[in-house]
């Protein structure tokens, strides 16, 4: 269940961030955003963690810095494999969708799925 609400807020993030940078940032429809979302998943489950193993000198020298530079990667393979429909004109501009994202994800994981359980 967690996965699949975090697919669709990454989707609404898309949408919200093809929104805010129309020029450089773009996304055809919602489904679109929604596919970017699921492969954008499986690309940071399959491919990610050989990445972050080998780009593990240059991050630990940056203080971790260098894993924003592994999420603009993988937003623009996530752009190569969904086609036109979902697309940067940069790689900076990925990198910047990518430090939106994750300051989003932060504050939104804060106020999801963590509901006062009752004992």
């Amino acid at each position: 269940m967690k996965f699949w609400v975090r697919i669709l807020i990454n989707t609404v993030l898309f949408m919200a961030l093809a929104g805010f940078l129309r020029s450089s940032f773009y996304v055809a429809s919602p489904w679109v955003a929604l596919l970017a979302s699921v492969v954008l998943s499986l690309l940071n489950a399959l491919v990610k963690p050989f990445l972050v193993v080998l780009s593990l000198p240059i991050t630990v020298v940056t203080l971790g810095l260098f894993s924003i530079v592994i999420n603009g990667v993988m937003l623009q393979l996530t752009s190569m494999l969904v086609g036109n429909d979902f697309h940067f004109n940069s790689f900076g501009t990925a990198l910047l969708v990518a430090i939106l994202m994750s300051l989003c994800n932060a504050v939104i994981s804060n106020y999801v799925g963590h509901g006062r359980r009752s004992n």
